[in-house]
């Protein structure tokens, strides 16, 4: 039976891949981390130490490595590069260094970002897996070093690894700071008359190539089963939407009349105006279609999010009538 040892698990795309993995494979998966994970048998580890990932790597003994774990936040790099690139760089050469040391043959998915691709945006065409690597945020250059640490390692010591490229995705289970649940909570929250109709956004011009995660992990099983080694896969629809788009059509879903007031702490030192992808090879060679239409995961994520603003009420309400 193949053993899969996922790092990040317990992530936003880490609970969407076991829970796809799960469904779809025979395979025993665990799971590599700071915290037992609550499902998976885990080997204990953080990935900036390389004495306790050299014993969690060695004890899992994988035959298949998803590397997901990351600091994936673009403000957050700004405020601590140091630490992104820590975790983004550093940690994945303790892992790979591991690897070896155990003397291990695992194929290896190391997710990367579109990000890396960052202002040669600007030439207006869909990025493919050629495009020159100019990233424009910390966070970008960090995942930037790390493809290309992973290619380094698989042109210098053999490590069968597969690097993808991910656009922006997005679906249920996805944290506040990022931009699409941070509209829906909003929304949400509106609705549910915790705050006035109000909404507080960024930058709503940039346009971005959005995926429901539920494919792109479909997408990282996909690579595992079919992809060469060695091999670079973009991942995205191939069809870019404006931030306002998205906003529009959550307050549309919503039908609450909704003002929208930018908040400067929203937005960010330098913005990509448009990201287009290729994703022509990842069609091609492995045979990988999106499955979810945008509206169906804008429509999924709000349901989310009035259920946990639901919850929240009936926390308060039930705390009111105790006191």
């Amino acid at each position: 039976m193949t053993r899969a040892l996922i790092t990040g698990a317990t992530g936003f795309v880490g609970q969407h891949l076991v829970r796809y993995l799960q469904q779809a494979t025979t395979w025993e998966l665990w799971a590599l981390g700071r915290t037992a994970h609550p499902e998976l048998p885990t080997v204990l580890a953080d990935l900036l130490n390389p004495t306790a990932v050299n014993a969690a790597v060695a004890n899992a003994a994988p035959d298949v490595v998803v590397h997901l774990a990351a600091q994936s936040a673009i403000p957050q790099s700004f405020r601590d590069p140091a630490g992104t690139f820590n975790s983004n760089v550093l940690g994945q050469l303790h892992l790979f260094e591991a690897i070896k040391a155990a003397q291990l043959d695992p194929l290896v998915l190391v997710v990367g970002s579109n990000a890396m691709y960052g202002m040669a945006h600007r030439s207006g065409l869909p990025a493919d897996e050629n495009t020159m690597l100019c990233p424009a945020d910390p966070y970008a250059v960090s995942k930037a070093a790390q493809d290309l640490l992973a290619g380094q390692w698989w042109y210098s010591h053999g490590l069968k690894v597969i690097r993808a490229r991910p656009f922006n995705h997005t679906g249920p289970g996805q944290r506040a700071d990022f931009v699409v649940p941070a509209f829906a909570h909003q929304i949400a929250r509106i609705e549910a008359g915790l705050q006035p109709p109000v909404i507080q956004v960024g930058n709503l011009s940039p346009q971005r190539d959005f995926s429901d995660v539920r494919d792109v992990v479909r997408a990282y099983h996909l690579l595992l089963e079919r992809a060469q080694p060695g091999e670079i896969y973009n991942i995205g629809v191939g069809q870019s939407v404006s931030i306002q788009s998205i906003l529009d059509s959550l307050i549309a879903l919503s039908g609450q009349t909704i003002t929208v007031e930018v908040d400067p702490q929203r937005l960010r030192p330098v913005d990509v105006p448009i990201v287009a992808c290729d994703a022509t090879r990842l069609r091609n060679q492995i045979g990988w279609e999106p499955h979810y239409r945008l509206e169906d995961t804008l429509r999924d994520i709000l349901a989310e999010w009035r259920s946990h603003v639901a919850s929240e009420v009936e926390r308060v309400g039930s705390h009111n009538n105790q006191t």
